[in-house]
């Protein structure tokens, strides 16, 4: 990570959530947080664009292969469950009641996690390109700063 730098195309107040563009699951994720963050709150981005692999960049993740979701606040990058509860614990009620397993010791939860993470290709599949958002979804999507 660069010294308490932001992360390129990224403001203190954004909230970032980086996923898998081929993912069928991810983007379906991706989905879920665009019909249900009704105040807007969180940015999407996916890895694969050049704005996802400056922010993997920017904290040391690799930019070729892709094990865990991301969540960007400002500075702060929380992955695995970590940014699944914080992204949960937004959306407002009754999403919000997910986070009631938070307290499950962080090393169950990321193994949880990880069980689903890493075989997302096999369970769910895989698109052969990344997906772009609907013309109505743009302003949901995080851009390079001109």
């Amino acid at each position: 990570m660069k010294a308490n730098s932001l992360p390129p195309n990224i403001e203190k107040s954004d909230r970032v959530i980086l996923f898998d563009g081929v993912c069928k699951l991810c983007n379906a994720w991706s989905n879920f947080i665009i019909k249900h963050d009704r105040k807007h709150g969180f940015k999407l981005c996916s890895v694969q664009s050049e704005e996802g692999r400056a922010i993997l960049d920017h904290f040391g993740f690799p930019t070729d292969f892709y094990e865990t979701m991301l969540y960007v606040e400002g500075n702060n990058c929380y992955q695995q469950s970590d940014a699944f509860f914080r992204v949960v614990s937004r959306l407002g009620y009754p999403w919000k009641a997910a986070a009631i397993f938070w307290p499950i010791p962080k090393p169950v939860r990321n193994w949880l996690y990880d069980r689903i993470a890493l075989n997302r290709y096999r369970l769910f599949g895989k698109y052969d390109y990344c997906i772009l958002p609907t013309a109505d979804h743009e302003a949901r999507y995080l851009r390079a700063k001109s």
